[in-house]
């Protein structure tokens, strides 16, 4: 079983970065892949990335193609999600999540595991 823990949402002004991270508990943080959605109030959680667990393979969700890259230090046990050029419709709480093998899905039902989420808002 993993518990994973979001760190790094805040306040950010449009066209700004900002980065958060995912620190997972467990030994086997290398075997899973690992995801990253988002939920603003009002809307369906909403994938956003997710990376094979030996990084060699990503996907991204369509809003953020080309603005965010996901990454991972399994030495580290930590996912990343840096995140630039943010826009208004960024603001989200972003959620990470694991899936205990090593497909690459886009949807929330293939993901076991889940951080309690941090909260990013963008300013226009």
């Amino acid at each position: 079983q993993v518990q994973l823990v979001e760190f790094g949402g805040g306040l950010v002004q449009a066209g700004g970065p900002l980065r958060l991270s995912c620190a997972a508990s467990g030994r086997t943080f290398s075997l899973y892949v690992m995801g990253w959605f988002r939920q603003a109030p009002g809307k369906e959680r909403e994938f956003v990335a997710a990376m094979s667990a030996g990084g060699g393979r990503t996907a991204y969700g369509d809003p953020v193609k080309g603005r965010f890259t996901i990454s991972r230090d399994n030495a580290k046990n930590t996912a990343y999600l840096q995140m630039n050029s943010l826009k208004a419709e960024d603001t989200a709480v972003y959620y990470c999540a694991g899936r205990p093998d090593n497909v690459v899905v886009v949807h929330t039902s293939g993901y076991d595991y889940w951080g309690q989420g941090t909260q990013v808002t963008v300013s226009s």
